[in-house]
């Protein structure tokens, strides 16, 4: 169980919402449906060959998910430039699947099937359809981002966030109930000393539902939540401002698409209306905030983001600074940052195998599944899997947290690892 469970169940529903809203992806897969990456063997031995598979032409937009596994490929590029591993060149393979169950189930039986991948890695599926193929082949899926519940049912497979689930294969979570905390809220109330938040959703089964969640654990923590809901079709964003502004808000949340997002600050920026704070997500978490919010320098000014990694500007972290380098010119995310992690755990998990004198998947997932947490050298917070009986109703977990500076980007907000707090546990059903 990840301890932003709950925040990734968010982003999920949200891309869900996406999907439903923009167009039916067809069975027919898109005309890069199997991209893949030739390399040379290497004179160490023959080529260690890896898949990932990312949704690139989804109907969400091109550039939605390929921040992980633009990370993951600068990973494996950056260790075969120093001779690969332990000599064997890391040979990656990639699939679009075009954001369908159809093409996901595609790229995993080409991957698998024709192409012998030894593992996956970085998974970022809108429909991960494939997952009990992958499971069934005993193939590990290491360091994906959990945008559905597979990573919380499926043995076989790892979420970059981790999980304490059971993931006996049947159903998700504990009979179908995910978990989450409450330590966004608590520390927007402890640290900004935030009292009244407002949640703006649109009137969508999806949209509804996050909102929901997000109200729910708000009101946990003590707050007064001022529920505003906009007509997806037709938003009157200007309404819900001026009642931001007469309902006296602190922090806002939403449960839209980055669309609504900077719709709502730019009728905040027409009426004058100020927050103490903005809240997104990891997804948002990247360099394009400055193109994103042009036209609303007040709302861009008051944006924070949350989230279980290393703010990708933290220059003072060698992690990161290795990250950065092999990135180049590149716009930055959170996402690539957290591919690169995932490209790093699995090379480490291999790393140990053949120290012992043997890679094979099942030594790959002992090490993912040892009780000791992964932190993939500082860049995440420790991550760990785990099977429990029960859900625990509490949990002390840590938050990585930045707020945007014009001319500085993204600014940490003290550090993640100390960050942390014993918050509650909310189900619910993904």
């Amino acid at each position: 169980m990840s301890p932003f469970r709950a925040a990734e169940a968010g982003a999920a529903l949200l891309l869900a919402l996406l999907l439903l809203l923009l167009t039916a992806c067809g069975s027919r897969l898109p005309e890069r449906a199997f991209e893949t990456r030739p390399t040379a063997n290497p004179s160490g031995g023959e080529p260690l060959r890896v898949g990932i598979i990312t949704s690139v032409t989804s109907p969400v937009g091109g550039q939605a998910f390929t921040g992980t596994r633009d990370g993951a490929r600068a990973y494996f590029d950056a260790l075969n430039a120093r001779g690969g591993l332990d000599g064997r060149r890391i040979e990656v393979e990639t699939c679009d699947d075009g954001g369908s169950g159809v093409g996901n189930n595609a790229c995993v039986h080409r991957l698998i099937d024709e192409r012998r991948v030894f593992a996956l890695v970085a998974t970022t599926a809108l429909n991960y359809a494939g997952a009990p193929l992958v499971s069934r082949a005993g193939v590990p899926d290491i360091g994906g981002q959990p945008l559905t519940p597979a990573y919380d049912t499926y043995p076989h497979l790892y979420g970059i966030y981790g999980s304490s689930a059971p993931r006996t294969g049947k159903e998700p979570g504990w009979g179908g109930v995910l978990y989450g905390g409450t330590e966004v809220y608590r520390w927007f109330k402890e640290k900004q000393g935030a009292r009244t938040a407002a949640v703006v959703s649109y009137n969508q089964a999806a949209s509804a539902g996050y909102a929901r969640l997000v109200t729910r654990g708000l009101r946990a923590e003590g707050y007064r939540v001022v529920e505003e809901q906009v007509d997806f079709t037709l938003p009157n964003f200007r309404a819900v401002a001026a009642d931001l502004r007469a309902q006296h808000v602190d922090v806002l949340f939403d449960a839209m698409d980055t669309h609504g997002n900077v719709r709502l600050c730019e009728a905040m920026e027409t009426l004058g209306v100020r927050v103490d704070a903005k809240v997104t997500n990891v997804q948002n978490w990247s360099s394009s905030v400055a193109r994103d919010y042009a036209r609303a320098p007040g709302c861009r000014d008051a944006l924070w983001v949350t989230g279980s990694s290393r703010n990708h500007q933290d220059t003072g972290q060698p992690a990161v600074r290795e990250f950065r380098a092999a990135m180049g010119d590149r716009p930055l995310s959170q996402w690539q940052l957290e591919g690169w992690a995932a490209a790093m755990w699995f090379t480490d998990a291999a790393r140990s195998c053949l120290a012992e004198g043997g890679l094979t998947r099942a030594c790959v997932e002992e090490f993912i599944n040892r009780p000791e947490p992964y932190t993939a050298r500082g860049l995440l917070l420790p991550v760990r899997y785990e099977q429990l009986a029960r859900p625990p109703a509490t949990r002390n977990t840590c938050l990585s947290v930045a707020r945007w500076q014009d001319g500085r980007g993204w600014v940490s907000q003290g550090e993640m690892t100390e960050n942390c707090a014993t918050v509650p546990q909310l189900g619910y059903r993904p």
